[in-house]
């Protein structure tokens, strides 16, 4: 049996041919700028962070003995800013007299060059039966304070403080609140 349109055969071949390679160059074109936009994103993400860690541990020590140390999930380094951003993280402050201050945090920045310390997002440290509670707190590591300028609470089984801003020193165990400061006591506080 002869093909009584070969013209209509060639033409559809032609056709079914030029669609494709019109197919495969649309491809092409689609990839290579996906391609583009994720090289954009990866050099726009490198060029802020030098780079990027999943958890993190540092420890701080001043003349052999070890000050503090820190733990988060995550962090990135900022080169530039000598800062590491750091997410969910937790510092042990040891104080001198062997005891704990234990601070979590949603996020954080380690200053690299001075291991100075700042805190945001459901601010809590525990040290004893005291817990302290903010939104931001700052830890100066020269001096050993921690601070902060934003409301805090600070409690335990028999008392409640608050106050718009606190001064603690790690050595000297020193705690200054100020601004309208209030307190509750229970009558079981034991001096």
């Amino acid at each position: 049996m002869k093909n009584k349109n070969p013209r209509k055969l060639k033409f559809f071949l032609i056709s079914i041919i030029i669609i494709l390679l019109g197919i495969i160059i649309a491809v092409f074109l689609l990839y290579r700028s996906i391609l583009d936009e994720t090289a954009e994103f990866k050099s726009a993400i490198q060029t802020a962070a030098k780079m990027s860690l999943g958890k993190v541990h540092h420890t701080a020590t001043r003349d052999g003995v070890i000050e503090w140390s820190l733990d988060a999930s995550s962090a990135r380094l900022l080169d530039e800013k000598k800062q590491l951003i750091l997410d969910d993280l937790s510092v042990v402050f040891y104080m001198k007299d062997g005891k704990e201050a234990h601070l979590t945090a949603a996020k954080g920045f380690l200053h690299t060059d001075s291991n100075d310390i700042e805190v945001t997002g459901n601010v809590v440290v525990r040290s004893n039966s005291y817990v302290l509670k903010t939104e931001k707190l700052n830890y100066e590591h020269n001096r050993r304070i921690l601070f902060s300028n934003v409301p805090v609470e600070i409690s335990s089984d028999s008392e409640k403080l608050t106050a718009d801003s606190i001064f603690f020193n790690i050595d000297t165990k020193r705690t200054m609140l100020e601004g309208n400061v209030k307190g509750a006591f229970s009558e079981n506080i034991k001096l």
